[in-house]
C-alpha cells in the first residue's frame, strides 16, 4: 500500500520536473551565437520588406514627376494672370526644384519624425557633393566660373556654419526653424534686388497653356507630391522599423539618394554639355535650399532632441565636404586651375568613408 502511494507520487513529481522543462525551454534566451538577421526571420517579413521598396520607388518617381507639372502648372497660370517671367523663375520654379526635399521633409516633421527629415537634408548635402559633384568631376574635370566664390560659396558656407551652431547643442526647436527663415528671406532679398536689374527678357519664357489645364497641372503636381511624399515616409519609418534602425538613418541613405537624384543627372548632363558652371551651381544652390528650406519643418513642426550621430558623424562630414568644395572653387578660380578627377575621387572617396562608418555603427548597435 505505501509503496503504490510512493509510486503515484513519483509519478507526479515527473509529471512537473517535465512541465518545468517545457515553461523553461519555452522561455529561455536564445545562444550566444544567434543574431537578428537584417532582412527579418521569416519569407512574410522578405516579401513586406519588397512591397515597401516598391513603395519608395513609386514615391520617389510620384515626387519628380508631380514637381515637374507643379513647376508647369503654376507657372503657365502665373503668366495667364499677368505674373512676371522673373517672379516666376524666383518663386515657382526655385521652390519645384527642391519640393522632392521638402515634401518628404514635411510629411516627416508633421508626422513626428523630425530625424527623418534632418536626416534627408544632410544625407542629400552629403550625395550633392560626394557623388553628383565627384562623378561630375570624374568624368571631366570641372572650371568654376569667377563669380562663384565671391556670391555662393560664401552663401554656402555661413548657411553650413549657421546650421552647425545650431545643431551643436542636439536640440531643433522654435527659434532654430526662425533664425533659417530669417536667413532665407535675407537671402530671396539679396536675389531679388540683384535680379531686378536685368530684363524680363533674360528669363526663360514659361509654357503657354490654356487657363484650365495650367490649373490641372498646378492641381495634379501638388496632388501628387503630397500623396508620393506621405508613401515615400510611411514606407520608409516601415523599413526603420522592420531593420530595428533609426528614421534617421533611412532618411541619410534611402531618401537622400531618391530626392537627389535630379541633381545626379542634371549635373552629368550639364557637364557633358560642357556648362561646368551650371554643374557646380546646381548643387551649391540645391545644398543651400537644403538646409534653409528643408530644416525648418521639424523646428515649427515636431520640435525635440536630436541623436549625436546626425551632428558629430553625418553634419561634420557635410561641414568637411563642404570646405573642400570651398577651397577647390577658389583655388581653381585663383590659380586658373580646375576641378580635377583627382578631387572628384576625394569626394567619393570622402563619402564612402562615411558611408562605411555609418554602416558598422548601425550594424554594432543592432548587434549583427
Amino acid at each position: 500500500m505505501v509503496e503504490r502511494i510512493r509510486s503515484k507520487e513519483n509519478r507526479k513529481l515527473n509529471r512537473f520536473r517535465q512541465a518545468n522543462k517545457l515553461l523553461l525551454a519555452k522561455h529561455s534566451k536564445p545562444p550566444s551565437n544567434w543574431r537578428p538577421s537584417l532582412f527579418g526571420p521569416t519569407p512574410a517579413c522578405a516579401r513586406l520588406m519588397l512591397v515597401e521598396t516598391a513603395v519608395i520607388i513609386l514615391g520617389f518617381i510620384g515626387l519628380i514627376w508631380g514637381a515637374d507639372k507643379f513647376v508647369v502648372g503654376a507657372s503657365g497660370l502665373a503668366r495667364n494672370l499677368g505674373v512676371s517671367q522673373l517672379m516666376i523663375g524666383l518663386t515657382i520654379v526655385a521652390f519645384g526644384t527642391s519640393a522632392p526635399e521638402i515634401f518628404s521633409s514635411a510629411i516627416s516633421a508633421w508626422e513626428g519624425k523630425p530625424e527623418l527629415a534632418i536626416g534627408n537634408a544632410l544625407g542629400s548635402n552629403l550625395f550633392n557633393i560626394g557623388v553628383a559633384l565627384g562623378v561630375a568631376a570624374t568624368v571631366r574635370p570641372l572650371q568654376p566660373a569667377k563669380s562663384l566664390i565671391n556670391k555662393e560659396i560664401p552663401a554656402l558656407m555661413l548657411v553650413t556654419l549657421a546650421t552647425g551652431a545650431l545643431l551643436s547643442d542636439l536640440y531643433v526647436g522654435f527659434f532654430d526653424a526662425i533664425v533659417l527663415i530669417l536667413i532665407t528671406a535675407y537671402f530671396g532679398y539679396r536675389l531679388l534686388s540683384n535680379r531686378m536689374r536685368r530684363e524680363d527678357g533674360e528669363m526663360q519664357q514659361a509654357e503657354e497653356l490654356p487657363n484650365w489645364r495650367a490649373a490641372a497641372y498646378l492641381t495634379l503636381g501638388l496632388a501628387l507630391l503630397i500623396l508620393s511624399a506621405e508613401a515615400l515616409v510611411q514606407a520608409a519609418s516601415s523599413i526603420a522599423l522592420t531593420l530595428e534602425v533609426s528614421t534617421a538613418v533611412i532618411g541619410l541613405t534611402v531618401i537622400a539618394l531618391g530626392t537627389s537624384l535630379p541633381e545626379l543627372a542634371a549635373s552629368i548632363t550639364c557637364v557633358l554639355k560642357g556648362h561646368h558652371d551650371l554643374a557646380i551651381g546646381n548643387i551649391v544652390g540645391s545644398n543651400i535650399l537644403n538646409l534653409l528650406v528643408v530644416l525648418p519643418f521639424p523646428g515649427l513642426l515636431s520640435p525635440g532632441s536630436v541623436g549625436k550621430e546626425l551632428f558629430y558623424r553625418d553634419f561634420i562630414s557635410v561641414l568637411i565636404l563642404t570646405l573642400l568644395l570651398a577651397y577647390f572653387c577658389y583655388r581653381s578660380v585663383k590659380g586658373n586651375y580646375r576641378i580635377s578627377r583627382f578631387s572628384g575621387a576625394m569626394f567619393l572617396l570622402i563619402y564612402c568613408g562615411w558611408f562605411t562608418v555609418m554602416i558598422l555603427q548601425v550594424q554594432h548597435t543592432a548587434g549583427i
